[in-house]
């Protein structure tokens, strides 16, 4: 039988919730599929800085290393919000992304019919975009700092503390995340636009530059170029338009995010973030921590559960068990049920956390008998 090493971190906020739905599911689907998994929990985020005094240690970057793969559930909240820049829980997220070198990140934005009168978007039925974020580079991980100018404003203001943030992109950077967008692009509609802002950034021109370097090898695949303002008002407008979006870390940050609400609920976004093949690759929900939420037994785990639906497709290559995992998310779905996010109608069934997750345990045991 074969084996598999999962490491997982819940984080902090909803995460040990919507993780332990997870870990659920993929224990389910490994008995239903005659496979093996092994499960290491490890701490980074708050929870981490509050027991080690830092968001993530060596050791549980080197035990994520020597994993298949990573199930992440979310880090940060207002607890950590006034401590030091080095010091808080996102660092751990970076972090992790940066030690494992996970330079693309994908993000499914998919309107199940179901949900479709959870869309606050009028008249969307559908939409199926696959958005491919660049994840180690740019703002987020360019030079930064803060200093004291003398200069003044026009009316006669010294300037005083100021601080900056650097957008840096190389040529091979940008290449090696547009292949992978051109070769999703290929296995779906073969269409792929960029976004960027190319009118005013020369990070932006250089990513231009590259793709159209790169369209040649790809003539069966249309291309087209959208600045980022003007995208994120087409992606409302016609989001059933879209196949495949490549863009920058911190546009594929803010898209992302926003294809998740015309969705219906962002806690229903899973995602990838994905290395060279051979690497463990990490999988989270895109929702974030919702500490608001935590501990009512209320939040979505759908999204966590779609995740690891990716990683037993992306990572361990077990393509039958992931479709198990979305094919149930479905059933539940098209029976009414749903956490309070995407609730639309006055009769949906309304559930909360463990009971979605023993819904979706249900449809994988009748296909497990």
């Amino acid at each position: 039988m074969t084996k598999y090493k999962i490491a997982v971190v819940p984080g902090d906020g909803i995460g040990p919730e919507v993780v332990a739905s997870g870990v659920e599911v993929l224990k389910a689907v490994a008995g239903i599929c005659d496979f093996e998994l092994e499960f290491t929990e490890l701490l980074a985020g708050g929870c981490s800085i509050d027991k080690n005094g830092v968001p993530l240690t060596d050791e549980t970057l080197e035990a994520c290393k020597n994993s298949d793969a990573v199930l992440l559930g979310a880090v940060g909240g207002p607890k950590w919000d006034n401590i030091p820049n080095n010091l808080r829980p996102e660092k751990a997220l970076l972090n992790l992304r940066k030690g494992l070198n996970l330079y693309s990140n994908l993000r499914p934005a998919l309107l199940y019919e179901p949900l479709a009168d959870a869309c606050p978007v009028k008249n969307v039925k559908s939409m199926d975009i696959l958005i491919v974020r660049e994840l180690t580079g740019g703002m987020y991980f360019g030079d930064r700092g803060r200093f004291q100018s003398e200069d003044k404003l026009v009316e006669g203001t010294v300037k005083g503390l100021s601080a900056y943030d650097t957008e840096c992109y190389s040529t091979a950077e940008i290449r090696r995340i547009v292949k992978e967008g051109f070769r999703y692009a290929m296995g779906r509609n073969k269409k792929l636009t960029v976004v960027d802002k190319a009118n005013v950034l020369e990070s932006s021109r250089l990513w231009r530059e590259v793709v159209n370097e790169e369209a040649s090898n790809y003539p069966e695949v249309a291309v087209d170029f959208l600045y980022i303002d003007n995208a994120t008002m087409q992606l409302i407008s016609r989001p059933q338009s879209f196949d495949v979006i490549v863009t920058s870390n911190m546009f594929g940050d803010i898209l992302s995010d926003e294809a998740g609400e015309i969705t219906g609920s962002i806690g229903m976004l899973p995602s990838a973030s994905l290395g060279v093949p051979g690497t463990p690759g990490m999988y989270e929900p895109v929702h974030g921590s919702a500490p608001d939420i935590a501990g009512k037994g209320i939040a979505n785990p759908l999204a966590t559960i779609l995740s690891c639906a990716m990683l037993l497709k992306w990572s361990l290559n077990e393509v039958h068990a992931s479709d198990l995992i979305e094919n149930a998310v479905l059933k539940v779905l098209e029976l009414g049920y749903r956490s309070k996010d995407i609730a639309g109608k006055d009769d949906d069934k309304i559930v909360g956390t463990n009971e979605m997750t023993r819904l979706v345990l249900d449809e994988l045991n009748k296909v497990g008998k």
